[in-house]
């Protein structure tokens, strides 16, 4: 294929890093982000292995979270929407920089390893809004472990706007590359008590 016949590619844009620690954490019973996963908060773990992919990191929280001690430590982005969910979260990063690329996390993901997420940034090209796994449970997109590209926050930004704020609409498109489920199970996440009991019993059998 001659050069002018080549497909057009899209810039290649910075990559940061948010971790999404805004949730209320109601069916935990108590903050998810504060989990103790490692000898550390859940926080902090996920923002040291997310720090190693990016350019610059950040968490994203509501105004209310501002000054709880956890997270005061990191670089914070205030959600500037409520009612809609990890939106918020991306939304207000791709509002700070807009030129950015970002690798979204959730703070509940105790099995996500460094080789899943290097595996998304590999696996940009140019060609695609987003990266994404398949969700190894209904086949649908990963949007909490995923990196945006700004073509794809500006669609989010778009949706929102027009009332509808859930992620995976946004990644269920022909532009959006979808990897296969992680095979080791790093994308499951923990969202009650007995979740999180299930989880650290697997993690015991298998050291």
């Amino acid at each position: 294929m001659t050069a002018e016949h080549a497909p057009a590619m899209r810039s290649i844009a910075p990559v940061n890093g948010l971790v999404l620690s805004g949730g209320a954490s109601a069916r935990m019973g108590q903050d998810k982000a504060l989990l103790e996963h490692a000898g550390m908060p859940q926080l902090a773990a996920t923002f040291q292995l997310l720090s190693h992919h990016v350019q610059n990191c950040f968490i994203s929280l509501r105004k209310d979270q501002a000054n709880e001690p956890v997270r005061a430590k990191f670089p914070g982005l205030i959600d500037g929407h409520e009612g809609i969910g990890p939106a918020a979260g991306l939304l207000v990063a791709h509002r700070a920089y807009p030129a950015a690329a970002w690798l979204v996390l959730a703070c509940d993901l105790p099995m996500l390893d460094e080789a899943t997420l290097a595996a998304l940034v590999q696996a940009r090209d140019g060609q695609h809004v987003a990266v994404a796994y398949r969700s190894a449970y209904d086949d649908l997109p990963e949007p909490l472990c995923a990196l945006w590209e700004p073509a794809a926050l500006e669609r989010l930004d778009a949706q929102v706007r027009a009332g509808r704020h859930g992620l995976r609409e946004v990644l269920r498109s022909h532009d959006v590359r979808l990897l296969p489920a992680p095979a080791n199970n790093a994308l499951d996440n923990i969202n009650t008590p007995e979740e999180r009991d299930h989880l650290l019993r697997g993690l015991k059998r298998d050291q």
